[in-house]
């Protein structure tokens, strides 16, 4: 995977968030890349950044905020690769700033693809998330809408090279404003509030969401989204995990919020194929980029929710993952 970026100039948006930490790491520690350039709106975050990486020469700061088209035309100049992780991705924040998440999330993808395209960027790989399948809030919604123009971006390029691809995935664990720093924060009080026992998520630690995230580039053809196959874990399993003896407080299920998440809906079923580690949702129309042939056709009747799962994490499993 390390030669798909050697010698190449590659640009994070959002990439002072938790994931891009752990994508700049691994592209550091593991490739022989050029330049790798992180595009962020906090200047602190930025700063504080910098102080992980003393003396690393072929890392670049840019401030600059997806919604400025402008700026990202700037910052584009010269990359062949590009990570869109940029977000406003709090349900609640976007609930109550519907449009400002409409502009972050939607606006922002159209900026991104807009500039890759006229600065003659080779692939982008934009970050979606579970939400976005069959979504019930604001935030699904928008990243639903990012997901399609992205892959609506690779006929919108005509006989540009240029080509965007789409990885969609769960919940990370230990990601900043997540559960599990939540629980681990509360877990001296005695009391861990839960939405519903009922509620299950998918889990995918930093590590494995970038590695996932990486492999992208070298999977893409144009078109695609990416599902990694991860596992489920009930939040009343997770809370006991975490703190044993504490009490479950249930407070109630959340506006904009699912008891169970989904990656693939059945109406996505006869575009996807499972390529073992993986499944992948093909374009549903394909014209400007060949179909994959590997793999296996899912059934018709095929979802992919964190209840129907078949990979499921117990206690002993889950405090291995968070050591990692």
């Amino acid at each position: 995977m390390s030669t798909n970026f050697d010698g190449k100039s590659i640009l994070i948006t959002g990439g002072t968030g938790s994931l891009g930490n752990a994508l700049v790491s691994r592209i550091l520690e593991t490739t022989k890349a050029r330049r790798v350039i992180v595009y962020s709106r906090d200047e602190l975050k930025q700063y504080q950044m910098q102080q992980r990486f003393p003396g690393e020469t072929r890392l670049r700061f840019f401030i600059g905020n997806v919604r400025d088209s402008n700026r990202l035309r700037r910052a584009f100049e010269g990359v062949q690769l590009v990570i869109h992780a940029a977000a406003m991705k709090h349900v609640a924040a976007s609930e109550y700033n519907p449009f400002e998440a409409v502009k972050t999330n939607i606006q922002g993808a159209q900026n991104i693809i807009d500039a890759a395209i006229d600065c003659g960027v080779d692939k982008v790989v934009a970050l979606s998330t579970d939400k976005a399948s069959s979504p019930v809030n604001l935030y699904g919604a928008t990243k639903l809408v990012s997901d399609r123009l992205f892959v609506s971006g690779n006929a919108y390029a005509a006989g540009r090279s240029t080509r965007f691809s789409v990885v969609r995935y769960g919940n990370v664990m230990g990601s900043r404003g997540s559960v599990i720093p939540l629980f681990r924060r509360l877990a001296h009080t005695g009391s861990l509030p839960v939405t519903d026992v009922r509620m299950t998520r998918f889990w995918i630690t930093l590590a494995e969401a970038a590695d996932f995230v990486l492999a992208g580039f070298q999977r893409m053809k144009g078109g695609e989204v990416f599902v990694p196959k991860i596992p489920s874990m009930k939040i009343v399993d997770l809370a006991r995990a975490i703190a044993p003896d504490a009490k479950l407080d249930v407070v109630g299920v959340r506006p904009g919020e699912k008891l169970h998440e989904e990656m693939i809906s059945a109406s996505d079923a006869r575009r996807t194929r499972d390529l073992g580690s993986y499944y992948v949702l093909e374009p549903q129309f394909s014209w400007w980029s060949p179909p994959h042939t590997q793999g296996q056709p899912v059934p018709d009747d095929f979802v992919y929710t964190s209840d129907r799962n078949s990979d499921w994490l117990d206690e002993d499993r889950l405090r291995a993952k968070l050591k990692e």
